[in-house]
Order: C-alpha cells, then structure tokens, then sequence
C-alpha cells in the first residue's frame, strides 16, 4: 500500500511549530519586558531631578479642545522627563555588563526627544498657525527649544562617541553633559504645557462644541497617535510605554494613550523584545513605577 505523502505546506507548519515557535518562546521569554523586574520604588524614583508635569484635565477638569490637547502632551512630556530621570539616576550606578544596555536606552531617548522636536516644528505648529491664523503663537517656545538644543546634541555626541562600553562610558561624564541643559529642558517641557492650554481662550480659537473645533481635535488627534510610532516602532514606542505611569493623578490616565490591551500588550512585549534588555533601565512596568534597575541594592 502506497505511503502518503504530507503536503508540503503543512510539513511547513509542522516543523514551524517544532522548530521554530519554541525558539520564539524562548526569545520572547528571555528578552520580553514582561518579565522584567516590577518591584515597587523603595528609594529615589525617575520623578525627580526634572519635576514632572501636572495635567490642564486634571488641574481645571475642562474638556475644550486645547486643554485635552495639552494634557496629552503632558502625558507624552512625563514619559519623556521620566525617560531623563532614569538615565541621570541610574548613569553612575550602571555596571560594566550592563553598560552597553543602557547605551542603547540612552540612545532611544535621545531620538526620542530629538523626532519629538522636529515633528512639532515641522507639524503640530505649523497646523496650530493655520487653525489661529496667528504665526507669533509659538515665539516663546522657539526660543525653549534653542536653549536645549546644544546640550541635546552634545549627550547624542557623546553617545555615539563610545565605542566600548563597558570600558569607554562614563556615567558621571553623562550627567555632568545632562546638568548644561537640564535647566532649560525642564523649563521648556512644563512651559510648552501651558501654552497650549492657554490657546483656548485665543480670540480665532475654536468655538468649543463647534464643527470646527471637532475637525481641528481629529487633525491633532492624528497627530498624537502617529508622533512617538513614526519616531520608532521597536525602540522609541515601548520606550515610551514603559516609561508611562498610569497611577499618577489618581489614575486618571491608566488607560491612555487608548488602545485595545492586545495591542498594547503587543507594542510593549513583541514590539519591545527587539531591543529586550535595554528596558530593563524604564521607570515602569504594566503602567506603575517600579525600583529602577541600577539602584536595586544601592544606598538611596
């Protein structure tokens, strides 16, 4: 009697399954921020030395166009602040083994700030301009940006500079490039929040409950959900989440930015296996802070 034959597509997925599923599992396992440490701050957390940012909802409790927008920014803000935290925190502790990791997180929030400046530039206020006809709305916040900007290229510079890191890099050579613009970095990411907040009661702003409000909310909608994933889908995004924290103000955000859990999930733990070991050094896991990496068992 004739033997038969497996299809080649499912001998396909058979040795798929065999072969290569357990090896994802076993990347995913390894790498994936799920399993990272999620043990509760027990000293000197990424709130400080950069205050973090009080949200205009969670202040005032109105809805009008500019001050959901500037909330939003502030959350966007507060990862980032949490990301500079995190890394002047944790720069003089980090051990040679690990140096090379937190290289690579220190790079992804160097990006992280730098796309984030270039797209406001280049978008969000260009939009806001038309929607006021009004192009002197952001002089102030031009002249921020300049005052950080130096000190921002100089800690990219010198990241790039470090050829061997478990050798060549220098916690205390980071901080002491972060203290030139810390001041101004600060400044402006608290100040920006305000701006935008104050729009709403510019004389060509919106009518609130207008059509016009509502198109104008949907084009800076858009352009929140697409500013941190164009920055980078496999660094910059789980950076970003894992540097959220959905316990601050009364947990009034713990569902944002919204998306469905899966997907969330997804972005942080497949997303985030890429680059799995530089998370390690983020100021959360699951949406709530967490002791960070390098000063587990440090003097606080």
């Amino acid at each position: 009697m004739p033997t038969q034959t497996q299809p080649p597509q499912r001998g396909l997925v058979s040795r798929f399954l065999f072969l290569g599923l357990p090896l994802i599992l076993t990347v995913i396992t390894k790498r994936s921020p799920f399993l990272t440490h999620t043990m509760a701050p027990t000293q000197v957390w990424a709130d400080s030395p950069i205050e973090l940012v009080a949200t205009p909802q969670f202040q005032t409790r109105k809805t009008d166009m500019f001050t959901a927008g500037a909330s939003h920014m502030a959350l966007l803000h507060n990862s980032i602040l949490r990301g500079y935290n995190s890394i002047y925190l944790q720069a003089p502790h980090v051990q040679p083994a690990d140096k090379a990791d937190f290289v690579g997180y220190c790079k992804t929030w160097h990006k992280f700030v730098t796309s984030h400046h270039d797209d406001e530039e280049a978008t969000l206020f260009t939009k806001v301009e038309e929607l006021l006809d009004d192009k002197t709305v952001w002089s102030e916040t031009h002249a921020e940006h300049e005052a950080f900007l130096a000190g921002l290229a100089q800690f990219g510079q010198y990241l790039a500079s470090v050829q061997n890191p478990s050798t060549d890099f220098s916690g205390a050579e980071l901080q002491r490039i972060m203290k030139t613009f810390e001041k101004p970095f600060g400044e402006h990411f608290h100040s920006e929040i305000s701006t935008i907040a104050a729009l709403a009661d510019h004389p060509n702003a919106p009518a609130p409950g207008s059509p016009e409000e509502a198109e104008a909310a949907v084009t800076f909608k858009t352009w929140g959900k697409s500013t941190v994933s164009k920055a980078g889908t496999w660094d910059v995004v789980p950076f970003f989440l894992q540097n959220l924290d959905g316990t601050a103000e009364d947990g009034m955000w713990a569902n944002w930015p919204p998306m469905p859990a899966p997907i969330r999930w997804g972005l942080v733990n497949i997303g985030g296996v890429f680059h799995g070991n530089w998370w390690k050094f983020s100021s959360c896991a699951n949406g709530k802070p967490r002791e960070l990496y390098a000063l587990q068992g440090a003097k606080s």
